[in-house]
C-alpha cells in the first residue's frame, strides 16, 4: 500500500501508529512522509506531520537537517493540526539562526491570535523564549503578551505560560 493511501485511510491513533511503525521499519521512508508534510494539502499533509513528529519525537536524526526547511515552512501551513506538529517539532529542535525573525514573526503572530488553537499558542510560547536566548530584546514583549493571555488560560497553557514568564523576569 502506498505511504499517500495508508495516511488517507482514516484518522486515527491506530493508523499513526502503522505508518510510524512502517517509518521505524524502514527508514528510507521518511523522505516520503517529509514530502507529503511538505505539501500543505489537508489531510493528507496533516496526517504525514502527525507521523513525522513522532518519529522525529523517537529519532531526531530523522529532522536534523530538515528544520531550516520547516522553519522557513510553517508560516505557510493552513491547518491547525500542520502548524501545531511542526512547532512542536521545532520546539524540540535546535533554531537556525538564519529564519529566527521569520519565525518569531510567526509565533507573535499565533500566540496573540483570537483564532489559533492553544497548543498552536503554548508551542509559539516556548519557541519564542528559546529564540530570546540568541534575541533577548524580545523578552519583554513575550513576557506582556503571556501575561495579557494569562486572562483566561486553559490549565496547559497556564502552566506554560507561567514557566516561562518566571525564566523570563531573570532576562529583563
Amino acid at each position: 500500500m502506498k505511504l499517500n493511501d495508508l495516511l488517507l485511510r482514516e484518522q486515527s491513533r491506530a493508523n499513526t501508529d502503522t505508518v510510524i511503525g512502517i517509518v521505524m521499519a524502514r527508514p528510507e521512508v521518511f523522505e516520503e512522509l517529509w514530502h507529503i508534510l511538505l505539501l500543505n494539502e489537508d489531510p493528507l499533509s496533516r496526517r504525514a506531520a502527525w507521523a513525522a513528529d513522532y518519529c522525529a519525537e523517537k529519532n531526531p536524526g530523522f529532522i536534523r537537517d530538515k528544520i531550516e526547511e520547516l522553519s522557513a515552512m510553517v508560516t505557510r501551513f493552513s491547518s491547525d493540526g500542520l502548524k501545531r506538529h511542526s512547532l512542536r517539532m521545532l520546539s524540540r529542535s535546535p533554531l537556525p539562526e538564519e529564519n529566527l525573525g521569520i519565525l518569531a514573526d510567526a509565533c507573535f503572530k499565533w500566540l496573540q491570535s483570537p483564532v489559533e488553537s492553544v497548543a498552536v499558542k503554548m508551542y509559539s510560547m516556548v519557541i519564542l523564549h528559546r529564540i530570546s536566548d540568541n534575541i533577548p530584546e524580545i523578552s519583554r514583549e513575550l513576557y506582556d503578551l503571556i501575561e495579557i493571555q494569562m486572562s483566561n488560560p486553559t490549565p496547559g497553557f497556564r502552566n506554560i505560560g507561567k514557566k516561562l514568564m518566571k525564566k523570563l523576569v531573570a532576562k529583563l
